[in-house]
C-alpha cells in the first residue's frame, strides 16, 4: 500500500492524494459507503458500481463474524468473492459495535466478552481474534482492536481506556506479523487514535500512533454525542501530529458539513451510515439542502428528485413519485433514496478533491456549507 499526497490547500489543511492498494486506487478525500453485512443496504453491487462507483467500501467485523460466520466467508474465498465486489474494502475491528453493547459486554485486559445481539450467545474478542477474523474476511485495510470510550466520560477513564487501546495495538501488530493474508492480497493495519475529548490524551495517543509507522492512521471515538466544535478541535490537534505522508481516516463521520469541515482539517477518508440510514427514513441530501420526501409539499411536485444529481435515479424519477413510494411502503423508495444519497456523498468528496487541486477549495466550502445546512 502506498499513499501519494498531490496537493494541500494553501489556506487550510485540505489534502488531495491517491492511496494505491492491490485491488485498485483510492483518490482522496474519499467517502466509503457502509456495507455492514457485505451489502450496502438496498443497493445491488452492479448499481453500486454503475451509479455510485465508490473507490472503496466498508464492512463490519462483528456482524460478519456472527452472521454468516467465518466458515462461510472462507469457503467463498473471502468477502470480495462472497459478495461479488472486486474493489478495495476496509473492515472495522468490531470495537465500536462491542462498545454499543453496553449492557451485554465486559471489558478486560484480555479483550471483550459480549453477548450476541442475534441469539444471546457469548463470545470473546481479543486483539488477536479481531485480526484473525479480518484475515478471514480478507479486507484490504483492517483496523486495530480498540475501546471507544463513551461521551461524556471522566479523564481517568479516558486515560485508562487509551492506554489499554495502545497495549491492544501492540498485540494487533504482533498478530499481523505472525499471520499471513489468506487470499493472495496484502492487508494493511491502521491504528486508531483514542483519548476521548481530552486534548492531552489525544496528543499523547496521536504521538504513539504516529510512531508506529503504519500505512495509514485512524481517528476514532468521535461523533459519539460530543458537540461538533469539540469534534473539530480534536481532529485538528490530532492531525497536527499524525504523519502528513500517510492517509488519515476519521471513523463514523458524518453530515455533509462535518465532512467538509474535517477535510479542511486534513482528513482523507470517511465512513458513516448517515446517507443510507437517513435515505431509508426519507431524508435526501442535496447541494441545495435536505429534503424530507414524506412531506406533503412534494405530493404534486413532478420535477426530478435532484436536477443537479449525478445518479440516474435523480433525473429518472420525480419528487412526487418518490414521496408516493415512501407513503405506500414500497421497497423501491429505499433503493432510489439510498442510491441518491450515496451518489451525493461521493460527488461531495470528489468535488472537494477537484477544488483542492485547482486551489478553490476554501472559497467553495465557504459558499456551499450554508446551502448544505438548509431544510428545503
Amino acid at each position: 500500500m502506498h499513499f501519494e499526497l498531490h496537493k494541500t490547500s494553501s489556506t487550510g489543511g485540505a489534502r488531495a492524494g491517491t492511496l494505491t492498494t492491490g485491488r485498485g486506487k483510492i483518490e482522496t478525500p474519499i467517502f466509503m459507503p457502509v456495507g455492514t453485512l457485505a451489502s450496502v443496504k438496498a443497493v445491488p453491487q452492479d448499481v453500486l458500481k454503475a451509479q455510485i462507483n465508490p473507490d472503496i467500501i466498508l464492512a463490519n467485523t462483528y456482524h460478519l463474524y456472527l452472521r454468516p460466520g467465518m466458515e462461510t466467508i472462507e469457503g467463498a474465498g473471502g468477502v470480495h468473492k462472497f459478495m461479488s465486489w472486486d474493489g478495495p474494502m476496509l473492515t472495522d475491528s468490531g470495537g465500536y459495535q462491542v462498545y454499543s453493547l453496553a449492557e451485554n459486554r465486559k471489558i478486560t485486559e484480555e479483550g471483550v466478552k459480549f453477548r450476541s445481539h442475534i441469539d444471546g450467545s457469548t463470545h470473546l474478542f481479543t486483539p488477536e481474534i479481531a485480526v484473525n477474523i479480518q484475515r478471514s474476511i480478507g479486507a484490504d485495510i483492517v483496523m486495530a482492536f480498540d475501546e471507544c470510550p463513551p461521551y461524556p466520560c471522566d479523564h481517568e477513564y479516558a486515560r485508562k481506556s487509551m492506554e489499554m487501546t495502545r497495549r491492544w495495538l501492540d498485540r494487533c501488530f504482533a498478530q499481523m506479523k505472525a499471520t499471513e493474508p489468506m487470499y493472495g492480497e496484502e492487508q494493511s493495519l491502521f491504528p486508531i487514535v483514542q483519548g476521548g475529548t481530552y486534548a492531552d490524551l489525544r496528543r499523547e495517543a496521536a504521538k504513539q500512533v504516529a510512531d508506529c509507522g503504519a500505512d495509514g492512521n485512524a481517528i476514532g471515538g468521535l461523533s459519539v454525542g460530543e458537540p461538533h466544535e469539540m469534534m473539530y478541535e480534536s481532529v485538528g490537534l490530532v492531525n497536527e501530529i499524525l504523519p502528513k505522508d500517510k492517509p488519515r481516516y476519521l471513523m463514523g463521520v458524518g453530515t455533509p458539513v462535518n465532512i467538509l469541515e474535517c477535510i479542511d482539517l486534513g482528513v482523507d477518508m470517511f465512513d458513516c451510515v448517515m446517507p443510507s440510514r437517513n435515505a431509508r427514513n426519507g431524508m435526501l441530501f442535496t447541494r441545495r439542502g435536505t429534503l424530507n420526501m414524506r412531506n406533503l409539499k412534494w405530493a404534486q411536485d413532478h420535477s426530478p428528485i435532484d436536477p443537479e444529481g449525478t445518479a440516474d435515479v435523480d433525473q429518472r424519477y420525480s419528487k412526487a413519485y418518490l414521496r408516493h413510494l415512501f407513503r405506500s411502503g414500497e421497497l423501491l423508495a429505499l433503493h432510489i433514496a439510498t442510491v441518491h444519497n450515496l451518489a451525493f456523498y461521493l460527488w461531495l468528496v470528489r468535488e472537494a478533491r477537484t477544488r483542492i487541486l485547482d486551489g478553490t477549495f476554501s472559497e467553495w466550502k465557504t459558499a456551499i456549507v450554508p446551502e448544505l445546512s438548509r431544510r428545503l
